[in-house]
């Protein structure tokens, strides 16, 4: 395969992935801004934040409105990772790559960005923000079923859901980080019933909150919840799940191509750092200093994969 097509499939399937989890984390700021309205500012900033998004949006706005951040994240045209920008991406990327994609994925990609040009032609009001943020996050799972369900298992396959959980690994370890944190007020708040709530809070902002009732037999507790988003690998959007599934795709581009590349190497080192892990020497080591390690790591590997499968050529 060319790397330029690699690189459109691995493009298009991050941009549609951080499409759904800017989404998730818009819901995520504005239902805790609802119960915070003393000071709902800091839990936008703290959207903007876990965004990396910081830099850009004070180069255009002084305060952090809701509405101004809404606008900023779903319609700026200037935001690189707007939604709308990073899906005008995965439309681009789906037409340069049309004919290594089914006609299903195709037409689920494009009718995507039809829905969105139009849904997000003008300011979304307050009252219609959660049923915009469903059609978001439908959207995407509407293209994730397309590729699940009509798509061969081969190097095309790979390298969309590569970039998938590349993305998806990047959101999870930045939420946990920067929107703990954030929430937090003070540091004597660890371990009381305020700070049990905030983790619950970080639980709904990944669609975790029901799967965690389901799978772990534990109050709702930071380190209950810590060890099921960082740990658990039933869960799709934890750390530990993410990376098994980074390696696995790797591994099957190295047998189809018969090669195995540095990035396969920093996969491994990726996967080591979570394989057999308890939550406590987590927190030992500091959970923050943990999850700035992991979000590097999964920056260089995905930089990685692109120079070593040649996406620029």
């Amino acid at each position: 395969m060319l790397g330029k097509t690699a690189g459109g499939l691995y493009w298009m399937f991050r941009s549609l992935e951080r499409a759904e989890n800017t989404a998730r984390l818009i819901e995520a700021g504005f239902r805790i801004a609802l119960t915070r309205s003393n000071d709902a500012e800091t839990e936008w900033k703290s959207v903007i934040s876990t965004s990396a998004a910081q830099i850009a949006y004070e180069q255009k706005h002084d305060t952090y409105d809701s509405a101004q951040v809404v606008n900023f994240l779903l319609r700026e045209a200037d935001n690189p990772n707007s939604v709308y920008s990073v899906v005008k991406s995965a439309r681009d990327n789906a037409r340069m790559v049309r004919t290594a994609l089914t006609t299903e994925v195709w037409s689920a990609v494009n009718e995507t960005w039809m829905l969105f040009s139009d849904l997000l032609k003008n300011p979304v009001h307050e009252t219609d923000l959660p049923g915009v943020l469903a059609t978001i996050r439908q959207q995407s799972a509407l293209v994730r079923g397309a590729l699940h369900g009509t798509m061969l298992r081969n190097d095309i396959y790979d390298f969309c859901r590569i970039g998938t959980f590349i993305e998806r690994m990047d959101n999870t370890a930045r939420i946990i980080d920067v929107k703990y944190y954030a929430l937090l007020p003070a540091p004597s708040f660890v371990g009381s019933r305020m700070d049990n709530v905030q983790w619950e809070t970080i639980l709904r902002s990944v669609s975790a909150h029901q799967s965690f009732r389901w799978a772990v037999d534990d109050d709702f507790n930071a380190s209950a919840i810590a060890n099921f988003l960082i740990l658990d690998r039933r869960l799709p959007r934890s750390l530990s799940f993410c990376t098994a599934q980074i390696v696995s795709n790797l591994d099957y581009l190295a047998e189809q191509y018969d090669a195995r590349m540095p990035c396969h190497d920093l996969a491994d080192g990726l996967r080591a750092r979570l394989k057999d892990r308890d939550i406590a020497s987590i927190f030992e080591e500091g959970l923050h200093e943990f999850l700035s390690s992991v979000i590097q790591d999964t920056a260089n590997l995905g930089f990685q994969i692109e120079q070593n499968y040649r996406f620029n050529n």
